[in-house]
């Protein structure tokens, strides 16, 4: 197999050379295919609407800027091969799909400390659309399931699958696009790619489709009060510039830090260590808070007033080679008065800094033998009380992660959500200070564990899980007014089947996720009952939640996305309601519509592909595969509901 891959990334023989007239035809004529091939191609994380306009700047972008080679590129299959594709005899398409994929694999390659970033790893600055969220029409179960699947491929491996199912090429030639975008390892993306099975006419729905968009406004009240912060920041700008104008200006280098604050009161009492807050040892026993704000400072450096001050400039005024951080939805200026501290010690090969401002909790970590890549972390964390208030990430190393306690915690473990009947492996604490806990162990196409960090406190035990940020996301259990820990028994079989469906919610400010197994549904074929369950993102922003409908059969590993949704009430406080259905086949090779809303739905009726009602909260009726159905329920105060999407 390794002399394949050295094979692919020879350079073959010249060929026709295109030039940019040649390419901007085609461009014009093909602009559409080339804008959802990168849509497909770039990483889902980047969210929906970055994705759209990040598609259609790299294909903007991908004109040649004189005479270029196609020699590497292979031709897709044409109308002599049967497939009625004419594109594939036209140097200039092909010369601008392999720009296309080059770019839209450097687009979700991770940014290096050492290197500059690629144009296409930023932010797209055109296209550019204010005040609106945009994102291609929602397709059915079919298409949600796939783009799940595609999710969890590398780059490569999701361009191989997209080159063979959409572009119709051969696996020679996505061999040769692979290798000539750069790829290191075609012939292991092809592998990678062959785990999900060929639905190359999803492909083509709108499900996919970045041409044909929704739009959405974004917050309103959010977006009015940016506007007054930026006029404030403005003002404040405008005050700082005078400031500098001043000869007497006392501006320096300071470690990592960029020049300080000028020399006003205000700004110097932010960088002082003497007036950071340390709450006392015994402060959180007599208070009736169970927040941050009764957290002690810990650690061997509390005293170390140069790694502080070092710590309080960098926060102040982050230098260009500081790496910083921020869940969305979180500020990242200083802080308007001295901050409280939390812990100031060594970790591993790292002197770690964390702070606390009321609204944010800020993490400085520095090299123990200097200051060159420095890093500054920020988490949102306004109104966590209880378990949202019991850890924060200490260190990240290797995989692994240690956490900082809260002081009432009396207990840490590791626990693997998808094996609820292990036991659970002791991480201390000692003075606040976990042991490593290894994070959620995924590997591309599959996952094979979940692992969550259980604390226990006088009042009773709860599992968080790590989701790549600074603090911890709650996992409850049950129904959304009133939902419950899911450390019991009965919790952690529920969870157990839909655990890594936590990855889809990774990196995007989630302090709590619920799961709410709102029906139990008999199967058709009499093989068991199937479990519905609803789990809910719930962001420290407010807004922007992601829900997920999921279905469960008996014997199965895993659950299955049915529907999904964002910035929607369903599933939650405001709104405890869900409707959702899937196209399930059974043992014997018929297929069904499958549907079920909460226990509060007086009937069920799907229309479309097809069509079929039942009295109560479940429906089940014969239908064909790939067809496409909507499904509206009636609630026992006369409301109508639609099916989840």
């Amino acid at each position: 197999m390794q002399s394949q891959d050295v094979a692919s990334r020879t350079t073959p023989v010249s060929g026709p050379v295109v030039d940019i007239e040649q390419a901007e035809a085609a461009l014009v004529e093909h602009y559409p295919r080339l804008v959802r091939l990168a849509y497909l191609v770039l990483p889902p994380g980047l969210g929906r609407t970055r994705r759209v306009l990040t598609a259609h700047a790299l294909v903007q972008r991908a004109l040649p800027r004189g005479r270029a080679s196609a020699s590497v590129i292979p031709a897709q299959a044409t109308e002599a091969d049967g497939s009625g594709d004419a594109r594939g005899g036209d140097p200039g398409y092909s010369l601008l799909r392999l720009q296309v994929v080059r770019t839209a694999l450097e687009a979700g390659r991770p940014l290096k400390r050492a290197a500059w970033p690629k144009r296409s790893q930023l932010p797209p600055l055109f296209p550019q659309v204010w005040g609106l969220r945009l994102f291609p029409r929602s397709g059915g179960a079919d298409e949600l399931a796939l783009d799940q699947r595609l999710s969890t491929l590398s780059g490569p491996g999701r361009a191989a699958y997209v080159l063979r199912g959409l572009e119709r090429l051969p696996e020679d030639g996505v061999r040769k696009v692979l290798a000539a975008a750069g790829v290191s390892r075609p012939t292991a993306a092809l592998r990678e790619a062959s785990r999900v099975p060929r639905q190359d006419a999803l492909l083509e729905s709108p499900e996919f489709d970045p041409c044909s968009l929704q739009a959405r406004p974004t917050d309103l009240m959010r977006r009015r009060q940016h506007t007054k912060a930026a006029l404030a920041a403005a003002g404040a700008a405008v005050v700082c510039g005078a400031l500098l104008a001043l000869p007497s200006g006392g501006w320096g280098p300071d470690g990592a830090a960029a020049p300080s604050y000028a020399q006003n009161p205000a700004a110097q009492a932010i960088l002082d260590p003497a007036k950071v807050t340390k709450v006392p040892p015994a402060a959180w026993q007599t208070s009736a808070r169970t927040d941050f704000s009764v957290w002690p400072a810990r650690g061997g450096l509390t005293g170390d007033r140069a790694l502080l001050r070092r710590a309080l400039a960098v926060w102040a005024r982050p230098g260009g080679s500081v790496q910083v951080s921020a869940t969305p939805g979180t500020p990242s200026g200083a802080p308007a008065g001295p901050p409280q501290l939390l812990y100031a010690g060594r970790v591993d090969a790292a002197r770690v800094v964390i702070f606390y401002d009321g609204l944010r909790i800020a993490r400085y970590a520095e090299p123990t033998n200097g200051t060159d890549g420095a890093a500054l972390d920020f988490a949102r964390v306004d109104a966590a009380d209880g378990a949202e208030a019991e850890a924060v990430v200490l260190h990240r190393a290797d995989g692994n992660v240690r956490y900082l306690t809260a002081p009432w915690v009396t207990g840490a473990a590791e626990r693997d959500l998808l094996k609820p009947s292990s036991g659970t492996v002791d991480l201390g604490p000692a003075d606040g200070v976990t042991a490593p806990l290894a994070g959620p162990a995924e590997r591309t196409g599959s996952c094979p564990s979940w692992n969550v960090l259980q604390l226990t406190d006088d009042s009773g035990t709860r599992l968080l899980t790590d989701l790549g940020e600074l603090t911890p996301a709650h996992l409850t259990v049950g129904r959304p007014a009133a939902p419950g820990e899911a450390s019991g028994t009965e919790a952690l079989r529920i969870w157990s089947p839909f655990a890594c469906s936590l990855a889809t919610v990774r990196s995007q400010g989630v302090r709590s996720v619920n799961a709410w197994e709102y029906a139990r549904q008999k199967l058709p074929d009499g093989s068991g009952s199937a479990a519905w369950v609803c789990t809910r993102a719930d962001t420290w922003r407010g807004d922007g939640p992601r829900v997920l409908a999921q279905f469960h059969t008996p014997g199965g590993r895993y659950g299955a996305v049915a529907a999904k949704a964002e910035g929607v009430a369903a599933c939650g406080t405001k709104d405890p309601h869900v409707l959702a259905g899937v196209l399930w086949k059974s043992a014997e090779g018929l297929w069904y519509l499958l549907a079920a809303g909460s226990r509060d739905t007086t009937s069920v009726r799907a229309t479309g592909g097809v069509t079929g009602s039942a009295d109560g909260s479940l429906l089940a009726v014969r239908a064909t595969q790939g067809a496409q159905a909507g499904l509206k329920g009636t609630l026992d105060d006369g409301r109508t509901i639609s099916g989840l999407r």
